[in-house]
């Protein structure tokens, strides 16, 4: 019998030494392994108790935010409409006062002391399960886009130059439920890469000509000069009403490849983050809907989203 082989016979024998209960037992054990084995007792008893103290123990981790902080974490998370760990980490510092003296929330100060220290991984480890339970799949679109308009609009990946103020990304979001048949309200979604300034309007319908005034209407109420704007394969966006404003304002007019979202990475954050978690996955298709999102995106949702919500930034 080999070394290897040797060692092998003890691992499996050392259950049954462990699992004993009684000295004779485990004296029997070590018997019928020396006597098959022709090693020395002393010498298996001190193989056996250096395996035992090489085995590494595992450290339990100290439970420093227990489940009064990790309610109190959902709530503030609910608060400011469930941002990431980045983006809730710096609100905490600030805000958990503030909102302990206007009564939205009712902890204890130990409690407020590590809601205000609490680190942006530890945030999204603690609310792993309420995302899950919030997390709706999202739909994929199909777009046709005009062969001959192709040509026209260049490719443009997300190699955006973040210094520079005034270049937009745009994006469709369609509110038809579980069903595109008929008309239903759209949100045309735009965020300009620099800064993060974002902008929504409602249209009814994906029609080219509405879609095209909507844009210049978001264009006159955005404070920063438009230099570009990139948009997916929607044929709403692929048409000679955009294409020939562009050329006449000077505008640079980009598209993403087909089918790759990655390219439009932040419109599509924001479709999330600013449509979909705000009005949801149901259909709207009346008039009076269409009047109460527009408002909403003109006044409340507007400024909250570019004055008062914390917005995330690539460093160069």
């Amino acid at each position: 019998m080999d070394m290897h082989s040797k060692n092998q016979y003890l691992k499996e024998l050392q259950k049954r030494y462990f699992m004993s209960r009684f000295r004779k037992e485990k004296s029997s054990i070590l018997d019928e392994y020396c006597r098959n084995t022709h090693q020395n007792r002393k010498y298996v008893i001190s193989k056996i108790s250096s395996r035992i103290s090489s085995m590494p123990k595992r450290r339990r981790r100290e439970n420093i935010y227990d489940g009064y902080v990790k309610a109190a974490l959902a709530e503030v998370w609910k608060i400011f409409d469930y941002p990431c760990g980045q983006r809730l980490a710096p609100l905490l510092k600030t805000e958990v006062s503030r909102l302990r003296q206007l009564e939205e929330i009712f902890i204890s100060n130990e409690v407020a002391e590590k809601l205000e220290r609490i680190s942006p991984a530890t945030i999204d480890r603690k609310l792993k399960h309420q995302r899950q339970t919030l997390h709706l799949e999202r739909k994929r679109a199909r777009p046709k886009p005009s062969s001959l308009l192709y040509k026209r609009i260049p490719i443009r990946l997300t190699n955006w130059d973040t210094s520079k103020v005034g270049f937009l990304e745009i994006d469709l979001v369609n509110h038809c439920g579980s069903s595109t048949l008929g008309l239903y309200i759209c949100s045309l979604n735009t965020v300009e890469i620099s800064s993060g300034w974002w902008e929504a309007q409602a249209i009814m319908g994906k029609g080219q000509d509405p879609t095209f005034k909507v844009l210049k209407k978001i264009r006159k109420r955005t404070p920063f000069p438009w230099k570009g704007v990139d948009s997916d394969n929607d044929s709403a966006f692929i048409n000679a009403h955009l294409v020939n404003y562009c050329e006449k304002e000077n505008l640079e007019f980009t598209r993403s490849r087909p089918n790759k979202k990655n390219d439009n990475a932040y419109i599509e954050q924001k479709n999330w983050t600013h449509v979909r978690k705000t009005v949801g996955y149901l259909r709207y298709d009346a008039d009076k809907e269409l009047t109460l999102m527009n408002s909403l995106y003109e006044n409340e949702l507007r400024l909250y989203k570019n004055f008062f919500s914390p917005v995330m930034k690539l460093e160069q």
